[in-house]
């Protein structure tokens, strides 16, 4: 069986300080996605980021609040996490194991952290993963050699390589919604 994770759609991270991003389209696919699992009355879990750290962007209760459009339904898992990886301070493992879901598909954001590091994870834990490119964001940062903003695009290329056929197998919207 497979499940929908969708990680840290939430409306701190849409206040633009954290720099430009990638994949404008990237919400509009979550959403597409999601209408896919729940037209087929699948698996679906939300994963909210709770910041412990007064100065995070996930910190107030306005911050942590899930996008209007991707909002979990009444029936759908919330697990709540305050780290990177969906895997630690939740019970995602054995929830998953419980319901013999052995399939992930992952979108949402940020690529370069949470994601990455909950597709990681899944991975070593023996779930095979799917991810998709498109339905996931990521955002400029600043290289640490200089001063210099590394872009989206680039940071995107970057994970997305490191993930694909060693963690996961990687396509775009597109491929998924025709399979």
């Amino acid at each position: 069986m497979e499940a929908l994770i969708i990680i840290d759609m939430q409306k701190g991270f849409f206040k633009n300080i954290l720099g430009k991003r990638n994949n404008p389209q990237a919400e509009n696919n979550i959403l597409k996605i999601l209408e896919n699992f729940r037209k087929e009355n699948k698996e679906i879990i939300h994963i909210q980021h709770l910041s412990t750290d007064e100065k995070g962007i996930l910190f107030t209760n306005e911050d942590r609040e899930f996008l209007k459009s991707l909002e979990p339904l009444p029936n759908e898992t919330i697990l709540q996490k305050s780290v990177n990886s969906a895997f630690i301070g939740t019970n995602l493992e054995n929830y998953l194991r419980n319901k013999s879901i052995d399939k992930l598909i992952v979108v949402g954001m940020t690529l370069a952290h949470c994601v990455s590091t909950t597709v990681r994870m899944a991975a070593n834990l023996g779930f095979k993963v799917i991810l998709i490119e498109d339905a996931t964001i990521t955002f400029e940062m600043k290289d640490y050699y200089s001063d210099e903003l590394l872009s989206p695009d680039n940071i995107h290329r970057y994970h997305i390589s490191a993930l694909n056929k060693e963690f996961c197998e990687v396509i775009n919207t597109k491929e998924f919604l025709k399979a």
